[in-house]
């Protein structure tokens, strides 16, 4: 089974440059990132309307309401994050604007991890995770400069 979930992370990962190019293309078209983000935003959330129809107990509970607020703000953090990417893309590469968002989600994956925030289980920061962690980043930067 793991297996599976690895090839399923390795084609959400792959979906990432090919949604940053079609975005930066959209945004062509439509004259505007704002623009692009919301249409990208409104497919996905069409989308995932319509296959919540098909999974059992998955639509409007009153329970979901009494979540604390910021919970909710994962839409918010996702449109900022189509919104950067569409505006990075053309201006500094597919290559260099993914390597850019996956050094910050190395830094900010660590510091969750170690410290369990936002319901995380912990993991310690310690020697083999930090230079794990550097190494990407250093790939990183090597993509970017050459």
């Amino acid at each position: 089974m793991a297996i599976i979930f690895i090839i399923f992370a390795l084609l959400a990962g792959m979906a990432l440059p090919t949604q940053f190019s079609v975005n930066a293309q959209l945004r062509t078209v439509v004259e505007s990132p704002i623009v692009a983000s919301a249409i990208s935003f409104t497919v996905g959330a069409i989308s995932l309307i319509i296959i919540s129809f098909f999974v059992k107990g998955s639509l409007f509970k009153k329970e979901w309401f009494e979540a604390p607020w910021w919970m909710w703000t994962g839409g918010l953090l996702g449109a900022f994050y189509v919104l950067a990417t569409t505006i990075l893309m053309p201006r500094i590469g597919v290559a260099a604007t993914v390597g850019y968002v996956l050094a910050g989600q190395i830094i900010v994956s660590v510091i969750i991890d170690h410290f369990g925030l936002i319901g995380a289980s912990m993991h310690t920061l310690n020697i083999p995770r930090l230079l794990g962690a550097l190494l990407v980043i250093a790939g990183v930067f090597i993509v970017q400069k050459f």
